[in-house]
Parts: C-alpha cells; structure tokens; sequence
C-alpha cells in the first residue's frame, strides 16, 4: 500500500483500502492526526500561494511524507476547480472510548453526518458509534463535509444497537424520539457517561424498542413543521447536554 503507483489510485469505491482527503484543510487535519497513514500527498499548481499548501509542504517536508505536484490527478479525484490539496491515505479503524458518546442509528446523509462530526469535536465529545447500515465515514465527500474532523474522533460501526449497549452497559442511554414526555429542556444535571441516540434521517428511531432501554427525550418545536433535520438536533442535544456537565 506505501507503493501504491498513481495509476493505481482511482475516484473512490467503498471497496478500496485507500481513500483521500479534498481541500487543504482536510488534508491538514490528516496529516496532524494520522500521518502515519497518509500514502501520499498531491497539490495543484493553482494553489502556490495559498497558505495551507506552503503549510503543507513544509510539514511533508519535515515528516517525510511524499508530495507531488499533480493538476491530472486533482482533477481526476475532485469534481471542484478549487481542490488545492488532496491527502492520499491508508483506511484504518478505531474504537470507542469508554466516556460521551453521539450513536446514530443508520445515518445515510454524508452531509448530515460531516456536521454531526465537526459539531460533536467542537463540544468535546469525541465518540461516535454508527449502527449499521450507515453512510461510509472515508467517502471523500463526508470527509469533506467534516472539514477532516473524522480524523479527531473515534468512530466505530456495530452491527446492532445490542452489540453497542452491551459494550457500553455504565452510558445512561437517551434516545430522540417524537412520542416522549421529557423535553430536552426539563433535563437535570446528567451525572454519568451518557450516549445520545438519533436515528435515521427518514425513519427515526424504533420507539417501541428504544422506550424500553433508554430514557425517551424530544426537542421543544413548533407544530409547524413534522420534526428538525439530524444535524441541528444533534446539534442542540449536543449543546443541552454538555452545559449540564
């Protein structure tokens, strides 16, 4: 894989054991966290004077990570005319933490879930579990919809909630559903580790089964509308939650 030729490297397919990076912060945010797993690092010509790409090229320089200038294969990788950077990577996988946890329940929005990301680090919560099936975390387009942020937190797929709930029995468990009784803004003080649980951006959550393990919650809304989009309840949970910490 650290002598994957640049023929070899095509536009991505879940099936493949790389992925990239689409812009320079992005690409910056890899090479922070994950530089051991980088391949290599492609810039444009275009972007010779952006500070990023000097950023770039001096930490690669340092790290001793391979960088090549390469218009052909930024425009063969990125639909954008404004992809200066693009970070090839090997994929690797990672497990939660025993601590705060965001736990969606088959996510399909890859936008939806770059700002759940990008949002849960910027509160400190850096554990998010996805019950399967769920969106590819290392598509390039969630990982730009993130701004790289995937490459802070720890994310891990189950296969089910049960194989999640199991692992991580000591979480208070709080799932957002429309039929409960407590309002996100009734919550008191949260003393333990806890997992807030959203579903699909379609579907929702089973309520039926998640009122038996967890406790229900809702967000206060106008009747004007059927339900708020997952990121920005994800969102105001996220914020709720953590004032109480």
């Amino acid at each position: 894989m650290n002598f994957l030729k640049n023929k070899d490297i095509k536009k991505y397919k879940k099936e493949y054991e790389y992925s990239y990076t689409l812009g320079v912060f992005p690409t910056l945010e890899l090479i922070e966290k994950k530089k051991e797993q980088i391949i290599k690092i492609f810039i444009s010509s275009k972007g010779i004077e952006n500070e990023g790409i000097r950023k770039i090229e001096k930490i690669a320089k340092e790290s001793k990570i391979l960088i090549e200038e390469n218009d052909k294969m930024i425009n063969r990788l990125s639909n954008k005319n404004n992809t200066y950077a693009i970070g090839v990577f090997k994929k690797y996988r990672s497990k939660l933490e025993k601590d705060n946890h965001i736990v969606l329940v088959n996510p399909s929005d890859m936008g939806n879930f770059g700002t759940i990301a990008r949002t849960a680090l910027g509160f400190n919560i850096k554990n998010i579990a996805i019950i399967s099936p769920g969106i590819d975390i290392f598509d390039p387009r969630a990982i730009r919809a993130s701004m790289g942020a995937i490459f802070k937190l720890n994310i891990e797929y189950f296969k089910t909630f049960s194989e999640y709930n199991n692992r991580f029995q000591e979480n208070e468990k709080y799932s957002f559903i429309l039929d409960s009784e407590l309002y996100l803004d009734q919550l008191e003080r949260v003393e333990n580790k806890f997992s807030l649980i959203f579903g699909n951006e379609s579907s929702g959550l089973d309520e039926e089964y998640f009122k038996k393990i967890s406790k229900g919650i809702k967000i206060r809304q106008s009747e004007e509308i059927d339900s708020l989009n997952l990121a920005i309840s994800v969102g105001i949970a996220i914020y709720e939650f953590t004032k109480t910490i």
